[in-house]
């Protein structure tokens, strides 16, 4: 940066050389005994200013403006520094934290919810168990009440059937018998049936007599 003093003093050496190259050129002038033109003065005075004003050297480079290039430079850092600790950087930190309560509670929402499904997870699998095992006791009764039924019938049944057996059989003895008291009457009817076919009319007496000796 170019300071106005620093350009006051490069323009009053320039006015300086500026007058004395007007004083001399006047001087030939008037040695020559010629008048000056008012035009070419004023062209010759120009290109003095601009010769006199002209350096080689990039501002900014220039070892003369290094003190107020220094100055503008401590005072552009302070007032960022004060712009970026008073607005940008609190404003940062709050979004920062901000999201970090954030990040926090969805952590902590999360880990709840993984705790409320672990522990419904456990619960299934308790209520499962105690299913499985109630399932299996139900089981086991019905099987074990299924099988004293089974054996209650069949007792009962085998005891009617014993029953009927003995009943059957004492109606066949019983029947047997009476049949054998009969034997000698149907024997004694029979002879006489066939007798009497073959050579007639016999006596029942006589029949029976015969049956009686046969069976002796």
């Amino acid at each position: 940066m170019v300071t106005q003093a620093y350009a006051q003093e490069a323009e009053t050496p320039a006015d300086d050389h500026g007058a004395e190259a007007a004083g001399a050129a006047d001087a030939v002038h008037v040695e020559d005994g010629v008048h000056a033109d008012p035009t070419a003065d004023t062209h010759a005075t120009t290109e003095a200013h601009g010769d006199a004003g002209h350096s080689d050297v990039f501002p900014p480079f220039d070892p003369a403006t290094f003190p107020s290039q220094l100055l503008w430079l401590a005072i552009t850092f302070g007032a960022l520094y004060l712009l970026m600790s008073k607005l940008a950087l609190p404003r940062i930190g709050g979004i920062l934290d901000n999201r970090k309560t954030l990040i926090d509670t969805d952590l902590a929402a999360a880990d709840a919810d993984r705790q409320k499904t672990d522990a419904a997870i456990a619960a299934y699998e308790k209520a499962l168990a105690e299913a499985k095992a109630k399932a299996q006791g139900i089981a086991n009764e019905t099987r074990e009440a299924i099988q004293a039924d089974l054996s209650t019938k069949r007792a009962a049944a085998e005891a009617d059937l014993s029953a009927k057996v003995s009943a059957a059989e004492a109606s066949i003895a019983k029947t047997k018998a009476e049949a054998l008291t009969h034997v000698d009457e149907i024997a004694a009817e029979t002879a006489q049936a066939v007798v009497g076919q073959i050579v007639g009319d016999v006596p029942a007496d006589s029949v029976r007599a015969a049956v009686a000796k046969v069976k002796g």
